[in-house]
């Protein structure tokens, strides 16, 4: 494997950050990316000419999801953190976030995903938290949905585990617009809505609607993290979920 596994790109004489996922054609979320996404947005957030940040994917798809190696027992709690606190470094940040979606993004795709501001989607893209069918949960997943697009819409998507199409998730408030070139849809966005603004006025507004939410996310965050690996992980059927997936066999539950 080659290359950043985030590229980074400063657009518009540097009043745009774009950032790519560059591990196609799945995009796995694992150790490394998650820093590099980290890191880049920290290295940009100072800078008080940026206006927006676009973050996107190489490939056909956005994400098929967090590494699943990277969930086992000894690199779990690494990667668990690593997680939230890179999707929390979404939420924080002073500047919109827009995300462009094509494909499949799911799993630890769409928690990043759901620490933008607005999310773009072409009109084949398909969404899902299905975590669940390995016998573990969403954490960020299950601290942001209920927020963004209701409690029992959030429970379906959690408990099942299903997948839907680009359709349902702009009708249930997931997605901001559908495009068939969600990328450019994006760029269109803010070219005409975000750069024309006073870049202090725009991170004062970013700061007075997020400060409840951004607020209510660090603490649940922190407890459902306590929970995964105090309780989730602490079971049997978790990781053997996780060993079955990787193993690409039928799991056995015990039920604990």
């Amino acid at each position: 494997m080659t290359g950043a596994p985030v590229a980074v790109h400063s657009e518009q004489d540097g009043r745009v950050l774009r950032l790519v996922l560059a591990r196609p054609k799945a995009n796995i979320v694992d150790h490394a990316m998650l820093t590099a996404l980290r890191d880049a947005l920290a290295e940009h957030r100072e800078q008080t000419d940026l206006t927006a940040v676009l973050l996107c994917a190489e490939g056909p798809n956005f994400s098929f999801g967090a590494s699943v190696e990277e969930h086992l027992p000894g690199q779990c709690e690494q990667m668990l953190r690593l997680m939230d606190g890179a999707v929390m470094s979404l939420l924080e940040y002073p500047v919109p976030v827009l995300v462009a979606v094509r494909g499949y993004c799911l799993g630890g795709g769409l928690e990043v995903a759901c620490g933008g501001n607005l999310i773009f989607a072409a009109p084949d893209a398909v969404f899902g938290q299905p975590e669940i069918q390995l016998a573990v949960f969403a954490p960020a997943g299950s601290c942001l949905l209920p927020e963004l697009i209701g409690q029992a819409r959030a429970e379906d998507l959690l408990f099942s585990g299903r997948n839907i199409k680009a359709e349902e998730a702009l009708r249930i408030g997931l997605v901001y617009r559908l495009d068939e070139d969600p990328e450019a849809a994006a760029r269109e966005y803010i070219e005409n809505h975000l750069l024309p603004r006073s870049t202090f006025a725009l991170r004062q507004a970013v700061t007075a609607a997020r400060a409840g939410f951004v607020a209510r996310m660090r603490e649940r965050f922190a407890l459902v993290e306590t929970q995964y690996l105090g309780q989730l992980m602490a079971g049997q059927d978790a990781v053997e979920g996780l060993r079955a997936f990787i193993e690409k066999r039928p799991a056995r539950w015990n039920n604990r």
